[in-house]
């Protein structure tokens, strides 16, 4: 999917909604420091001095713009930054520059890391000759789900389930709630209907088995060892070849390869990455940098 197109996905009233709530947080009450600078016309540079995905311009551009400032970009959304480079420049008073400053950063630099890190577990996987996809969990920021499951997409990841309503994961917990896997799913089947899929996370060739005899679309093979997981993917598959089949648990950059399979569709992990991808530098050219 092409990252430049990527935008298109985010609603702009989520994006004005999202924008208003990170600068309430940041500044709730008055801004003593506006003071210092007062409200005459400026200008900053935004460099980036890591390596990485550049990710997260809408939502950059959403803080900005409630504080009536106007960003001009060098580089598209996806581009692989090669520091030290000019990414964007910010024009507006000085003090709302200041005000959106912090917090138009701080998200740029998560979105831009997720996409890094997905970028390069994406990158693990081609390597490996894998077919496959390589998926993030639902393991996100609270209030910060928006921008890095888009921080995913820029990436190369895919989403796996956005929410809880996005796809009905039967969980071990469900299973021991309902008694057995068979009830598990069958209740799962009921409420998904004909619009939504359903996973059972399986610790064992048996439950995977049963998962897949009472309906279930996809099979989450659990922190299994890689030993184990082709095996028991492999005849899982030969029993149930419609049945598609996730691996997740334990998953790492460093490990990804041995989890590739051919018996094996995606492969999920939590991508998070605390890395600045886009700030600025010591020294960085004048007029001020964000």
């Amino acid at each position: 999917m092409d990252a430049e197109g990527l935008p298109l996905l985010l609603p702009p009233t989520t994006l004005v909604a999202l924008a208003d709530s990170w600068l309430r947080e940041d500044c709730p009450g008055l801004n003593f420091a506006a003071l210092a600078t007062g409200a005459g016309p400026s200008r900053a540079a935004l460099w980036a001095k890591s390596p990485g995905i550049l990710a997260g311009r809408p939502f950059f551009d959403a803080v900005f713009a409630q504080l009536d400032c106007q960003v001009s970009w060098f580089l598209p959304e996806g581009s692989r930054l090669k520091p030290v480079v000019r990414v964007a420049e910010v024009r507006g008073p000085a003090h709302r520059l200041l005000l959106g400053e912090r917090v138009a950063l701080n998200t740029l630099a998560r979105c831009s890391g997720i996409a890094s890190a997905a970028g390069a577990a994406v990158e693990l996987a081609k390597a490996a000759g894998w077919a496959g996809r390589v998926a993030g969990t639902r393991k996100t920021t609270p209030g910060f789900r928006l921008v890095e499951k888009y921080g995913l997409l820029v990436g190369g990841a895919a989403c796996h389930r956005y929410d809880l309503g996005g796809l009905v994961m039967v969980k071990d917990n469900h299973i021991v709630a309902a008694g057995c896997v068979d009830k598990a799913v069958q209740g799962a089947r009921r409420a998904a209907g004909f619009e939504l899929k359903v996973e059972v996370e399986c610790g064992s060739l048996r439950e995977a088995e049963q998962a897949a005899s009472a309906g279930a679309d996809l099979v989450m093979l659990d922190n299994f060892k890689p030993e184990e997981l082709h095996s028991t993917a492999a005849a899982l598959k030969a029993r149930f070849p419609g049945v598609t089949v996730e691996a997740s648990g334990g998953v790492t950059l460093d490990n990804l390869p041995q989890f590739c399979g051919p018996h094996v569709d995606v492969i999920s992990l939590g991508i998070q990455s605390e890395r600045k991808a886009a700030s600025t530098p010591k020294g960085a050219p004048p007029p001020g940098g964000l």
